[in-house]
């Protein structure tokens, strides 16, 4: 039998386990009250700070603002562009300038946009870095600015160059003078969105190239500006099942077109977009004459563009998506042909191929319902952007008619033709949905190349023998200026 004793220091225990257990469901009960006082007190903060949302917003593109820089190389003061933007000298961010010079160009080629950064230039015989103190945890525009004028300071023979920011090379033995040629422009410009800079400091660094002898480099303008992350995890075509995660790595801008609309300068581009250009599309159209311009339209007054909560303004510029290319009227002609943009690329990288949708014509899901390829391989089945932007626009009590939409996809190009190779964008319709209309659509196109594994983006000098715009182009903007 079980002693009084025993049954005595069962009970004690039991009573003190009871206790506690008490004791801890006390403590939850609190601690329920005090997380419901605590959200209250939250709540009413969130109110309080509502009416300071502006200026929240107001300081941080204030801070974004003092961290951008606008550099003139060469240049002995502070000048001003045809734009109205002030441009620092270059000798406060210089590491040394024993072994630089400075030019000054003769005369301003008449096409370019504003005789500042480019009327001078600053010259280095030996590496040289400019240091910049960068606070900001965002990604860095990094735009650096060539006008490749020869006079007795600056022979452009010599001017072989490399450009490293940091850990990530962005040019590799560049010539801004055969560059300039191969694109028949008068000046060159190079777009590099570089990763979070986290140590606070951003070196720019330029090496004239072993070869020719006595080589020299030179800079006219760089520019650094703190800009939103638009980059995400990618598919990779080509490959099943495969991504890119584009985000953490960096990117040069190789092309950026607003398709079926006019050029826009980095003045008119979206608000936090970072002083972008977007060049016509036109130059880079490929197929048979009478159908590879297909038709441009324009959202008329009744349609107007709404940006819905995935898709924010600094993506690409509302004069991207109020514009557009499409196939044509004709069902028979576009079943037989594609909708073809083509580009020249450095060979052994991985692109990533953005494509900007709005569709400001239609208004119901499979009305126009196309297929993508990149480099031949299907990108993207069944495209419908009324059918996309439809899922985005719950909020704007909309079916989907002009909403923007962009499409991510990532491709690797090998060399298989000697260093020389091209990037692809074709639509085409699809005949699987049948769609009402064998159509297909775009607004904006950009191909970004990513980093390789050495942090390398420096591709090879082109060769200046081809022009950017087809002479069938070139006759029919002659012809359609003539009829105007």
């Amino acid at each position: 039998m079980i002693s009084n004793t025993k049954i005595l220091c069962i009970l004690i225990l039991l009573s003190l386990s009871l206790n506690t257990i008490h004791v801890l469901a006390g403590d939850s009960d609190k601690k329920d009250s005090d997380e419901k006082d605590k959200d209250s007190d939250s709540d009413q903060k969130d109110k309080d700070s509502g009416s300071d949302s502006k200026e929240d917003s107001d300081e941080k593109k204030d801070s974004d603002e003092s961290e951008l820089f606008l550099i003139s190389c060469g240049s002995p003061e502070e000048v001003t562009d045809s734009e109205g933007r002030k441009w620092a000298p270059d000798s406060k961010f210089l590491a040394c300038s024993d072994n630089a010079s400075t030019a000054k160009a003769d005369s301003i080629d008449p096409t370019i946009p504003s005789e500042e950064p480019y009327g001078s230039a600053r010259i280095f015989n030996t590496t040289s870095s400019y240091n910049l103190s960068v606070t900001t945890k965002k990604r860095l525009w990094i735009r650096l600015h060539f006008y490749p004028f020869s006079n007795d300071c600056l022979n452009q023979t010599r001017a072989y160059f490399s450009v490293v920011a940091n850990e990530f090379t962005l040019l590799n033995n560049f010539s801004a003078a055969t560059t300039a040629e191969a694109l028949t422009e008068a000046y060159v410009v190079k777009e590099f969105s570089l990763t979070p800079v986290t140590s606070g400091k951003l070196n720019i660094t330029i090496t004239p190239s072993q070869q020719p002898e006595n080589a020299i480099a030179f800079l006219n303008g760089i520019e650094v500006i703190p800009m939103p992350d638009i980059f995400k995890t990618t598919p990779l075509v080509g490959f099943v099942d495969q991504t890119i995660e584009v985000q953490n790595s960096s990117v040069q801008t190789m092309y950026r077109l607003n398709v079926g609309g006019n050029f826009i300068p980095p003045t008119e581009d979206s608000e936090g977009g970072g002083n972008r250009t977007w060049h016509e599309d036109s130059g880079y159209l490929i197929g048979a004459p009478a159908t590879k311009f297909g038709i441009t339209g324009e959202a008329n007054g009744n349609v107007t563009i709404k940006y819905p909560g995935d898709v924010p303004e600094y993506i690409a510029p509302l004069a991207v998506y109020n514009t557009g290319r499409s196939m044509g009227p004709s069902p028979n002609v576009n079943l037989n042909t594609n909708l073809t943009w083509h580009f020249d690329v450095d060979v052994n990288f991985t692109y990533v191929v953005r494509l900007h949708f709005c569709d400001f014509e239609l208004e119901m899901a499979n009305q126009r319902v196309f297929d993508i390829f990149l480099n031949n391989h299907t990108a993207q089945q069944g495209a419908d952007v009324i059918g996309w932007a439809g899922s985005l626009a719950h909020g704007h009590g909309s079916s989907g008619q002009g909403i923007p939409v962009y499409k991510d996809y990532a491709i690797y190009v090998n060399d298989r033709n000697n260093g020389i190779e091209q990037v692809w964008v074709a639509l085409h319709p699809n005949e699987r949905t049948k769609p009402e209309y064998y159509d297909s659509l775009l607004n904006g196109l950009e191909v970004f190349k990513i980093n390789d594994t050495c942090g390398n983006l420096g591709g090879q000098n082109p060769v200046p023998v081809r022009h950017c715009y087809s002479n069938e182009f070139l006759t029919k903007k002659g012809d359609d200026e003539n009829s105007s």
